[in-house]
């Protein structure tokens, strides 16, 4: 244990230090994360719920606060540009009084909040509860030659939950993005396990949240030019998470259609798609020129 963690682990109240000790460490199991930033976040992570959370229930969700740990890294990291916005500092908001009253696979936080309003004053204390997610990627295979897309579909419990009548979803490849992983190499290995494509460079579309009010999320989005012939769709999805997703392989026209259509009933389908509109000229240009498709099935 490296100075910098013992020190974040014990605190500063030496009547406690011995008994947060023993709590990360139960927490833990003995497990060390990837790398030392992650291992410090998550250390953070876990000795902030000492008292409010029994150490076995963040043990069974080691692999989720990995990923949340990394994800606050990652925003930490890479801050968005502040032109417009507000240019704002520690000192514009606060957060105290954090609790948790669910920690599953997600979990939910509530916590107390004050900021500064734009007149100068600072707010109330507000109540706020957040629904905890991890930062994810999503990635559109397209052919630029033959110009149609993959798209994946599989059942989904956003929909079903909300009262969908049919909670199949047509979307792009996705997932969450595993601590010590780039977000690049978490596309790459979804597409593998979702669609089975070996992909080759990413066209970014954009990194975003899907909504900011209660939900923590962040996606990275992409777009993947390649070869996808005929026979390239099937039925794929890791047997140990229960995944069944069909592959379609759907011309470029076709799937612009079904978005306008109203088929394509979620954000990052339809802001690739977007995108792809908008630059799908430009690559179709550029895969002329160099031969083709980027990437092998």
């Amino acid at each position: 244990m490296s100075p910098e963690l013992e020190a974040l682990v014990r605190g500063e109240a030496p009547a406690e230090a011995e008994a947060r000790l023993a709590f990360w460490r139960a927490a833990t199991g003995g497990l060390a994360a990837p790398d030392a930033a992650v291992e410090l976040r998550l250390a953070a992570d876990i000795v902030a719920l000492y008292g409010k959370v029994p150490a076995e229930r963040l043990r069974a969700r080691r692999g989720s606060m990995l990923v949340r740990a990394a994800s606050a890294l990652r925003a930490a990291e890479s801050p968005a540009p502040q032109g417009l916005r507000r240019a704002a500092g520690p000192a514009d908001f606060s957060r105290s009084g954090l609790q948790v009253p669910f920690a599953g696979f997600f979990s939910t936080e509530v916590f107390d909040l004050r900021f500064r309003r734009f007149d100068g004053t600072q707010s109330p204390v507000l109540s706020r509860e957040v629904f905890i997610g991890a930062d994810a990627v999503t990635v559109l295979p397209w052919d630029p030659v033959r110009d149609r897309v993959l798209v994946v579909e599989q059942i989904r419990t956003g929909p079903l939950a909300r009262g969908e009548a049919n909670p199949w979803q047509l979307e792009p490849v996705a997932g969450r993005i595993d601590a010590g992983e780039t977000p690049e190499q978490a596309a790459r290995r979804e597409a593998l396990e979702e669609a089975g494509l070996v992909l080759g460079p990413l066209e970014k579309v954009a990194e975003y949240y899907p909504t900011t009010s209660a939900f923590s999320e962040y996606l990275y989005s992409y777009v993947a030019p390649c070869d996808l012939p005929d026979g390239a769709a099937g039925v794929f999805g890791l047997a140990e998470e229960a995944e069944d997703i069909r592959g379609h392989l759907v011309d470029f026209a076709d799937l612009v259609a079904r978005m306008d259509a109203g088929e394509l009933g979620n954000a990052p389908m339809i802001l690739t798609l977007h995108w792809l509109i908008r630059h799908r000229d430009r690559l179709r240009a550029e895969a002329a020129a160099t031969g083709g498709g980027r990437s092998a099935i």
